[in-house]
């Protein structure tokens, strides 16, 4: 097998990127659209007008402190957290998070679509918290259909 013969070299790096040409770019839409299909539908069925009950945003329920996680992390996105109330805006918002938080040095695996969907859920350590396992089972069971 060529990865582990690349290994074996301690070429790590060569490795890694190797899987990042296997995987594609993860903070791509097209890589995660049934992944943020199911959080839109869980979240609000997907409602950009909905208002969560701390003041959640957008089809997504995003909170003003994750919309400024992501946009500190891509500045490029720009907007304001009003725009959250559109989902194709929240959606790059979520990738961004999802870029600045669910990637393999913070989370010590390869990244899931669980763990993005607990650390959406429950902040950067989310994919940790025992109270965001019944936010996975409500997005799993909305992948399955």
């Amino acid at each position: 097998m060529l990865y582990k013969k690349i290994l074996r070299n301690g070429s790590l790096i060569l490795a890694v990127m190797v899987t990042l040409t296997i995987l594609g770019n993860p903070t791509k839409v097209e890589n995660h659209q049934k992944l943020l299909n199911a959080i839109c539908t869980v979240e609000s069925n997907c409602n950009d007008d909905a208002v969560g009950l701390v003041g959640e945003i957008g089809a997504y329920q995003i909170r003003w402190c994750y919309w400024k996680d992501a946009t500190d992390f891509d500045p490029t996105i720009g907007g304001t957290y009003q725009d959250c109330k559109d989902s194709e805006y929240s959606k790059q918002i979520v990738l961004a998070y999802w870029s600045r938080y669910a990637i393999i040095n913070r989370v010590g695996k390869v990244v899931t679509d669980e763990d993005r969907a607990r650390i959406h859920n429950g902040g950067p350590n989310g994919y940790k918290k025992d109270c965001t396992k019944i936010y996975w089972d409500k997005i799993k069971n909305e992948l399955l259909h």
